[in-house]
């Protein structure tokens, strides 16, 4: 009995049509790194070189001479130790503080209040909550210019209502004793937005179920505020208080259009204090506003790494 020989056929594409001798699949590691390449560049670009000159910056004595050519000499933490000499430092530091904390508290509370109030999805919830979102799409400039028309002392509209009512002026941008206040004030109408659109978004992932058993139950509103809303909103809180953090920070616009960080250096922060070191002057500090950058750099990536801690705990536990 004869044995017949089976030739094996050359594999075909989905059309029928032999591959081209030689040829082979990509390797899904070079395509992971083709998707990967436009990341990698905009963050070095963006974000790994600019650090990078900003702590050049703060380790040499750059004039506007040595800027041009690049041959500042190095002087390590000197630049450090102006910042840390000067008397500035402690006013800002403490506006700084003060400035990130309460616009944190009354931006969380305020954003928490109405997200729990828009939740209940009345009539006109969502148009009311298509408002609210107006103070965040508007240009910052915007913001504070209205801001600084609405507290101007003589012609405000603030002034104006406190005089209907039967209270004196209040020199708002002009006094070292409301300035720190007004800014804050136009911080806090500003980020409220935010906050109401990321805590609303949390209390859409909270199951109904759990309000109506604990209705069932007996549980009031501010039972089931405090021992269901409350507790499974951390996640959220915490990214929501993290972010608000990092740009509350750097915040610069706000300040520096309403008041430049007076009068007499009574609303100056990290932030615009570096601006006014660097670019405020005829004779320019380019090395100690670089530093004063660096420290707002640092304590936005400590309060970054504490956050990532926190999160790792509550996973592992």
């Amino acid at each position: 009995m004869s044995q017949t020989t089976q030739v094996p056929r050359p594999r075909t594409d989905s059309k029928g049509a032999a591959p081209e001798a030689g040829r082979r699949p990509a390797s899904p590691q070079w395509a992971a790194w083709a998707f990967l390449a436009p990341v990698t560049l905009y963050l070095v670009l963006f974000y790994a070189y600019p650090l990078y000159r900003n702590l050049d910056l703060s380790l040499r004595h750059y004039t506007v001479r040595s800027f041009v050519q690049g041959d500042a000499p190095f002087t390590g933490l000197a630049n450090y130790r102006t910042v840390f000499d000067d008397p500035t430092f402690a006013p800002a530091l403490l506006h700084t503080v003060v400035f990130t904390g309460v616009c944190l508290v009354f931006q969380y509370c305020i954003g928490l209040a109405l997200a729990v109030f828009f939740n209940q999805h009345f009539r006109l919830s969502a148009t009311l909550r298509a408002l609210f979102l107006v103070p965040w799409l508007l240009p910052l400039i915007v913001s504070a210019s209205t801001w600084s028309w609405m507290l101007n002392s003589e012609s405000g509209i603030v002034n104006a209502v406190l005089h209907a009512i039967g209270i004196g002026p209040v020199n708002w941008l002009t006094s070292p004793s409301w300035s720190l206040t007004s800014v804050i004030i136009a911080n806090i109408w500003i980020g409220v937005p935010f906050n109401l659109v990321v805590l609303y978004s949390g209390l859409q992932s909270i199951p109904g179920s759990l309000y109506e058993a604990a209705a069932i139950d007996g549980a009031g509103s501010w039972r089931r505020f405090w021992s269901i809303t409350f507790p499974l909103l951390r996640p959220v809180s915490a990214i929501t208080l993290l972010l608000g953090l990092v740009y509350t920070l750097k915040v610069f616009d706000i300040i520096w259009i309403m008041t430049k960080g007076g009068p007499a250096d009574s609303s100056t922060t990290f932030a615009t204090w570096s601006y006014q070191l660097g670019f405020g002057n005829l004779l320019p500090a380019f090395g100690p506003g670089a530093a004063v950058g660096n420290l707002l750099v640092v304590a936005a990536l400590v309060f970054g790494l504490v956050y990532v801690r926190v999160q790792r705990k509550q996973a592992l536990s």
